[in-house]
């Protein structure tokens, strides 16, 4: 087949680990949900178990850092299970941090304080990797790549960034709806 036909596909090997080797992504920015959500996924996983991998990466002393799955962990735990299906990706520090904000993001009940939290991380990671440089010919800035993948205008990921300037008693305002996004920014 010509070149431009070929198609790849990277084989993800799937590994079982245990609850007890994983450790949560330093300064994740999403809060642990209790409530009808976590109820539900804890009675999916009880009902079918654990139906999408979690990922991690390696992390020192045999250990595995959590980048997408700890609401699925959390629930494992609860439910006694002692091991987990996991992807394990070999990425830096800061690849780790892009791939744990972009598996989240999307989420449906993200507090703005999240979010505020995920793209300040993700841009400060992008610049680490020098991705603010040429892509296509045009210099974007890290929040105009941001924008390219959330669905939100680089201005407004400028506002949520904004956001963590707060400090914690009126963002958690901002997240109750008690003080407005915009009044929060300003």
């Amino acid at each position: 087949l010509p070149a431009e036909k070929r198609i790849y596909m990277e084989v993800k090997m799937i590994k079982n680990i245990s609850i007890d080797l994983l450790v949560p992504f330093e300064n994740h920015p999403f809060k642990k949900r209790n409530g009808i959500e976590h109820q539900e996924l804890t009675e999916s996983i009880k009902e079918n178990g654990l139906l999408e991998p979690i990922i991690v990466r390696s992390f020192p002393a045999g250990k595995y850092e959590i980048i997408s799955g700890h609401r699925r962990v959390e629930a494992c735990k609860e439910l006694g299970i002692t091991s987990v299906p996991a992807i394990i990706e070999e990425l830096t520090k800061d690849e780790a941090i892009v791939q744990m904000v972009d598996s989240n993001i999307h989420r449906e009940h993200i507090l703005p304080s999240e979010k505020a939290f995920a793209y300040k991380m993700k841009s400060e990671a992008l610049k680490h990797q020098g991705k603010t440089s040429c892509q296509l010919g045009t210099k974007l800035r890290t929040d105009e790549l941001i924008a390219e993948n959330s669905g939100e205008s680089a201005r407004q990921i400028q506002r949520y960034i904004r956001l963590t300037n707060l400090i914690p008693q009126l963002l958690k305002m901002v997240d109750e709806e008690r003080i407005a996004f915009s009044v929060g920014v300003e």
